[in-house]
Order: structure tokens, then C-alpha cells, then sequence
């Protein structure tokens, strides 16, 4: 599949997805029956890279806002640690916006273009993983609550531009060897270092809740050891074939995709569409039906916190959503941005609308610039820049 947009709709057609929309916007999100998504192949959501990549067979991804913590201090690229708190499930269930939200960075790999690779420790919503597969997918069932984790790293090919992975492995819990299950309202931290073994970046993934723990090292049988690209988590040290000018490391909740218990599963989805199928991640509402995420923290290896934080779009947030359906529908059902709001009473920032007890939320969708105005190796006004909240 490739990664462009594949059209804009027509404004009738939009108005009339916006009619159903409207009468659609408050109901309940259900859950299909626990299965295995996608007729026992792995779902596969990739990382989103410049348009002439291209994803490999059964990979798909679409839409990465991003927050990024800052800091110019020495190796800050190369251990930080996150302090989350996991989204609860209401009247609307947490993937029925997408179906995966992760923390990620850039790392060296000699065999993808540029030189880097991209790692993501994905956590999955309601889904309890079976198989984290080589080809970057994971194959999960339907629990309820739970969250479990897979840790793609994705490259591209010098030759034919294609992206995979280069890496993947299941989050295992180290007292149990069994995957590390989480669950909605825990609190978590993902601490992402290196060590002086050199062998790749360690994720260790802590639930301060229950206590247990897991860690992941990042070395490729075929790669070798992924370590960090970047020395200091300052903006413009960004993924070199990406399409944003951020810092090395982000938390994402990738939109743009249909829940993983949805059929079909984890598929693309445009703003606008209200059906076949409902595109739940442009839907603020529906967002503002389950408790939110929370990033509480990131503290870095010497103990400092970030001097600012910054936020980007891959594609251009509210331009995206006007592009499918039209501007001046722009805040109806299904054709809304999601935002990162700072939100006092949660203790942190959160994502997907004004929760309450918001605080500051940035100018909503309008805190991601909406057209490409920085550079990259392939030009000026190539890739989308950051934007810095505080």
C-alpha cells in the first residue's frame, strides 16, 4: 500500500457521511467476540516514512501525532523513561480510536536506508498478544482491560524502498516468561537505555501497579545491535527518511486505523467516514468516552526532566481532516483532529480532546502545523515541523 492520501472525497459525499455520523457520535463502541484478528494472519501497523516508501504485504500505517519530551543534555536520546498511565474503557472502548499507541525512537541499522530504523514498543488495547511476528505484526485475542506489547523496529530497503522489520519481539513478564500483562488504569514506566554491552537499546516496561516487569533488547539476528541515533533529545535530530522534524524519541498513538476487534481489523480509514468503516480516531467524541492515557513524567538518565515539550503531525493534522471533508465541515462527527492537551487534574498531558480538568490544550488541532515548512535530506519544506507547547 502506498502511503499517500488516496483522494479527497467529494463535499455531497461528505455531507452525507456527516449525516450519519451525526446520529452515531455517542453510541457505544462494542466489541466483537475474542478472536484472532485478520483470519489468523497478523496485523501489521508500520511506521509512516517519506512517499516513496512503500509497506510490505499485509503492513499498513497512516496518521502519528507525536509528543516529544526536549532536552539538550548529554544522552538524553539514549535513556529516558516514561511514566504513563494506561486509558480505561467506557462507554466507548480505548481501540476503538486505533489500535495502538507507542513510544518510540530512532536507531542506527547499517542495512536500512539512511542508516536508521525506527523502534516502537507498541502497547495493544483490550487484546492479550499470542505471537509478536518477524514481519512486525501481532497476533492477539479480545480481554478486556488488558494491555500487552510488541517492539517492531521498522527499516527500509537501499534497494526498492520497501519498509519491514527488522526486529520484533513480544514483551515477556520476567517472573511468569509468559507476555507482561498490563491493565487499564495502571500505571506504567517504559525505560528506553542503553548499556555498556553495546548490544542494542533496552526496553524495560515496569507496571508500578502490580510490580511485574519486562525487558527487551534490541538486537537483530540479521541487523545486529539497534542503538540509538542520537546522543541529546533535541528537535531536528529526527528519523532521516521521516516526514516530521522532531527529537529522536515520542510517545504516538497511531489514528487513521480501525480497532483491532473490528471488521476488518486495524484497517485504514479516512476522516469523514462514518461507515465502511466508521473512523472512530476523527471522532473527538469518542475519544472523550473512555478515560484518557496519561504521560505523567519523562526523566532522563542524570535525573533531569524535559526543559519543553513539542508536538508534530506527519499529515498536518486539521489540513488532513479539511482535505477529506472540506473546510467548512471542519468540527463535525468524523471530521475533527485530536489534540494533546495538558490536563491539571490528571497530573499530566492526555490525548484525544479536552478531558475534563484540562488545562491548556494548545489550540486543539491547530497545535500541528499543517503544511511541510522544514527541511530533511531530500530538500527544504520536506517534513512537517515541531511545534513547542512550553
Amino acid at each position: 500500500m502506498r502511503r499517500t492520501l488516496t483522494g479527497i472525497l467529494a463535499l455531497t459525499a461528505t455531507l452525507a457521511l456527516i449525516g450519519v455520523a451525526a446520529s452515531q457520535q455517542f453510541a457505544p463502541r462494542v466489541a466483537a467476540a475474542p478472536a484472532t484478528p485478520g483470519a489468523g494472519q497478523s496485523l501489521c501497523i508500520a511506521h509512516h516514512p517519506q512517499d516513496f516508501v512503500w509497506y510490505t504485504h499485509s503492513c499498513t500505517g497512516h496518521d502519528e501525532p507525536e509528543i516529544d519530551p526536549i532536552s539538550n543534555h548529554p544522552g538524553s536520546a539514549q535513556n529516558l523513561t516514561w511514566r504513563v498511565r494506561l486509558p480505561s474503557n467506557g462507554t466507548a472502548q480505548v481501540d476503538s480510536v486505533g489500535p495502538t499507541f507507542w513510544i518510540g525512537g530512532v536507531v542506527n541499522d547499517p542495512n536500512s536506508l539512511g542508516g536508521q530504523a525506527f523502534l516502537e514498543a507498541q502497547f495493544y488495547p483490550n487484546s492479550l498478544v499470542s505471537n509478536c511476528s518477524a514481519g512486525g505484526g501481532y497476533n492477539i485475542s479480545y480481554d478486556p482491560g488488558v494491555y500487552t506489547v510488541c517492539s517492531p523496529v521498522w527499516e527500509v530497503s537501499k534497494t526498492g524502498n520497501s519498509e519491514s522489520a527488522a526486529f520484533n519481539a513480544m514483551l515477556t513478564d520476567s517472573a511468569t516468561g509468559g507476555p507482561l500483562i498490563m491493565h487499564q488504569g495502571d500505571t506504567i514506566t517504559d525505560h528506553q537505555y542503553i548499556t555498556p554491552a553495546a548490544d542494542g537499546m533496552h526496553i524495560t516496561i515496569s507496571d508500578l501497579t502490580t510490580g511485574h516487569s519486562g525487558t527487551i533488547v534490541l538486537n537483530s539476528k540479521v541487523d545486529g545491535p539497534l542503538m540509538p541515533a542520537y546522543n541529546t533529545q533535541q528537535i531536528g535530530a529526527a528519523l532521516n527518511w521521516g516526514l516530521v522534524d522532531d527529537a529522536p524519541n515520542a510517545f504516538v498513538w497511531e489514528i487513521g486505523h480501525t480497532g483491532n476487534f473490528t471488521q476488518p481489523a486495524g484497517e485504514y480509514c479516512q476522516p469523514g467516514s462514518a461507515t465502511k468503516p466508521p473512523c472512530y480516531s476523527y471522532n473527538v467524541p469518542s475519544w472523550l468516552q473512555f478515560s484518557p492515557v496519561v504521560i505523567e513524567s519523562v526523566t532522563f538518565g542524570d535525573g533531569s526532566a524535559p526543559q519543553g515539550w513539542s508536538v508534530a503531525s506527519d499529515f498536518g493534522g486539521e489540513a488532513e481532516v479539511n482535505q477529506y471533508c472540506g473546510a467548512a465541515n471542519y468540527g463535525q462527527p468524523f471530521c475533527a483532529y485530536p489534540w494533546y492537551s495538558y490536563n491539571k487534574a490528571d497530573g499530566g498531558f492526555t490525548y484525544g480532546g479536552d478531558y475534563p480538568g484540562w488545562t491548556k490544550d494548545y489550540g486543539q488541532a491547530l497545535q500541528f502545523q499543517q503544511t511541510t515548512q522544514c527541511p530533511s535530506a531530500y530538500g527544504p519544506d520536506t517534513t512537517y515541523c515541531s511545534t513547542i507547547l512550553k
